[in-house]
């Protein structure tokens, strides 16, 4: 079991069972969204998930069009979770906000197209320029 908060702490929760693959992505987007050069997430079922406290949520129509969701705390703004409209039945946690983020394995990065110089990565990971043709299977 994943479990974690924000960073007032207004907003736990807990995750069953392993992430589906974990990531860093080097997107405008995310590098804006964290102030950092990357973020770094988990993908899980979202049926795993148990949430409690209060979320806002933000909608985003990608540079693909695509949309995606991302929940923080009303509090404190710690970004939290993170949804995909193409990945439908996942949720993404921000490492950051788990209580032991060791316990994640990024295996790729993503949108290295907009790494920054500064931001050194492990040259062992898959590194895609863009966002690879991946789906998740149900049930994984």
């Amino acid at each position: 079991m994943f479990k974690g908060s924000c960073c007032c702490g207004d907003v736990t929760y807990e995750i069953i069972g392993e992430p589906v693959i974990g990531a860093h992505c080097h997107c405008i987007d995310c590098q804006k969204r964290s102030g950092a050069g990357h973020t770094t997430g988990a993908m899980f079922l979202e049926e795993n998930f148990k949430i409690k406290g209060t979320l806002s949520k933000y909608d985003q129509i990608t540079d693909g069009g695509k949309k995606t969701t991302h929940f923080f705390c009303t509090n404190c703004g710690s970004q939290l979770f993170g949804k995909n409209a193409v990945t439908v039945g996942f949720m993404t946690v921000s490492a950051g906000t788990l209580e032991d983020p060791n316990l994640i394995e990024p295996q790729v990065a993503v949108f290295a197209k907009f790494k920054n110089h500064w931001d050194m990565m492990d040259s062992s990971l898959e590194t895609f320029e863009g966002m690879p043709d991946w789906k998740p299977k149900l049930g994984v």
